[in-house]
């Protein structure tokens, strides 16, 4: 198998995002937003879509989009988890615009097939080169604000009161999840993001209570499913994002079965 380039760029480019996703989806979960980073994916395939059409890469077009997105969101601070209402009407106005850029141009109906579903096998090296860039910048932003972003998590009326800005929290944030979110898309597409932003974070959270382990766990699990993921499609003819978003609910709800005291 890995006597195949694509193969191994495959590799290579679903470690990255895994580990990126697994780590930044982890703080997702915990604070409830997973409806927010899933908005945010939806509203990346607009970008994507104009950005091909003007005959720019789709990622900075998905880049541009969903960080726009996520300071939006965040501008609108913790309020952003009781509007979900709001937040579904945007996304679907932003998949609305992506239709129309596809009904004026056609031609680009399979580069939107992998925008949406993902395609890991056409990955380059210089796609590979520009996901390590990308995830060592969300990671070393995610590392920068992790202190005030778990006391805001964790304790919100205390952080405010502590003088902690909540708001500047979020929109932070949400800015490092868009990044996260463009580089999951790359792999599985923006409409099976939960694969790798919340289905290993998740498991991770049902398994260990310690932030450190969790954040580990989470990363190895989203790297065991994209890389098994990519073993199984090739042994069996199945589409890559069906394998990865199918391992990631089987490892949600394997996790869910482990008794507590098990934990």
């Amino acid at each position: 198998m890995l006597q195949y380039e694509f193969m191994r760029n495959a590799f290579a480019a679903a470690g990255i995002a895994s580990v990126v996703s697994g780590i930044v989806g982890y703080f997702l979960v915990m604070r409830g937003q997973t409806f927010a980073g899933h908005a945010l994916s939806h509203i990346g395939f607009a970008g994507a879509t104009g950005a091909v059409v003007l005959g720019v890469a789709p990622l900075w077009g998905l880049i541009g989009f969903t960080v726009a997105a996520g300071i939006g969101m965040g501008v609108l601070g913790e309020r952003v988890s009781g509007r979900d209402v709001a937040i579904g009407i945007v996304l679907a106005l932003a998949l609305g615009f992506g239709l129309l850029f596809l009904h004026y141009y056609t031609s680009f109906a399979t580069q939107a097939t992998a925008l949406l579903f993902g395609n890991v096998l056409a990955v380059d090296r210089e796609m590979i080169a520009t996901l390590a860039v990308l995830g060592l910048i969300t990671l070393a932003a995610l590392a920068v604000m992790m202190r005030p972003l778990i006391f805001a998590s964790l304790q919100p009326e205390l952080a405010e009161a502590k003088g902690v800005p909540l708001r500047a929290i979020s929109i932070g944030f949400l800015a490092i999840v868009a990044l996260a979110v463009s580089e999951s898309a790359t792999i599985v597409g923006v409409l099976l993001v939960f694969a790798l932003m919340v289905g290993p974070p998740a498991a991770a959270q049902r398994l260990t209570t310690g932030l450190w382990s969790g954040l580990a766990l989470s990363a190895v699990l989203a790297l065991a499913e994209a890389w098994l993921g990519i073993v199984v499609a090739y042994h069996t003819n199945w589409p890559v994002s069906f394998c990865i978003s199918a391992l990631s609910a089987l490892g949600y709800f394997a996790a869910l079965a482990v008794p507590a005291r098990v934990r």
